[in-house]
């Protein structure tokens, strides 16, 4: 298990990695505070998934220690600070956006397992994950209209592309908070479950089993890779078809590579 805190490695750890057979979790922590997540932590963000990425897992669930709260959102006492401070205006747009487009592209399958409440920027980190799962005890809000601040671009083309322009613009408008079934009904969550951990966990197993590369391949042609023609022709001259083909025929699993 890997923790990451602040550098001067004073407070508790904001993230947590650590891996079950072949899928990554990194676990917000930071309960104290709400998993509220503070300008430093976005760079420890982007480590912890350049580590997931160097490792061997095929998948990757982002999740939260404690029960009742996901992510909270970015911390109050930074924001507060951003009214005086420019430069820092930029480094937490800057470092939140690249924490967040280096899960977006992160190689493999990423889950976002929300057993709790998930706002603002916490919105933001699940909406740069490919599957988002809610629990019971699941709500969401986006807020920066109720504290008169805007949503970064970046994480308001990812909520348009995943609800639409209408249910978008009723989310962000009114900064409305929702529960897990009306989250599932708009195309927020594509999964309602009784744990959303043990249903992450269910479903990166799945996932697991099948080709590395062919998920890896999926991902960049749903993110619209140009190149999608040549990676669906170049597929049939790989060993994990060859493997494929030859367990189906075999009527055993498949072993693939990676």
């Amino acid at each position: 298990m890997v923790t990451f805190s602040d550098k001067n490695g004073n407070s508790p750890p904001m993230f947590i990695i650590d891996s079950i057979d072949r899928t990554a979790r990194i676990s917000l922590d930071r309960p104290e505070a709400r998993n509220a997540v503070a300008i430093q932590h976005w760079a420890l963000l982007r480590e912890a998934i350049a580590q997931v990425a160097a490792s061997d897992a095929r998948v990757l669930v982002v999740r939260s220690t404690a029960p009742t709260i996901f992510c909270s959102g970015a911390d109050i006492g930074d924001l507060e600070m951003l009214g005086s401070d420019p430069v820092m205006r930029a480094r937490f747009r800057t470092d939140m956006a690249v924490a967040f487009e280096a899960l977006a592209t992160l190689p493999i399958a990423t889950i976002a397992a929300i057993d709790g409440g998930c706002y603002g920027a916490g919105v933001a980190l699940a909406l740069a994950c490919d599957i988002r799962i809610a629990g019971p005890r699941a709500s969401f809000g986006i807020t920066p209209a109720k504290v008169g601040i805007v949503y970064p671009a970046g994480d308001v083309a990812r909520l348009k592309a995943l609800v639409g322009p209408g249910q978008a613009a009723r989310l962000l408008s009114s900064g409305m908070t929702i529960d897990a079934d009306q989250a599932l009904a708009i195309g927020l969550v594509e999964e309602r479950a009784a744990s959303a951990d043990e249903a992450a966990l269910a479903l990166a197993g799945t996932i697991a089993a099948n080709s590395r590369s062919s998920v890896a391949g999926l991902k960049r042609i749903l993110a619209g890779d140009p190149a999608a023609d040549q990676m669906f022709e170049d597929a049939f001259g790989g060993r994990d078809f060859l493997e494929g083909v030859a367990a189906f025929r075999e009527r055993r699993r498949p072993v693939f590579e990676g």
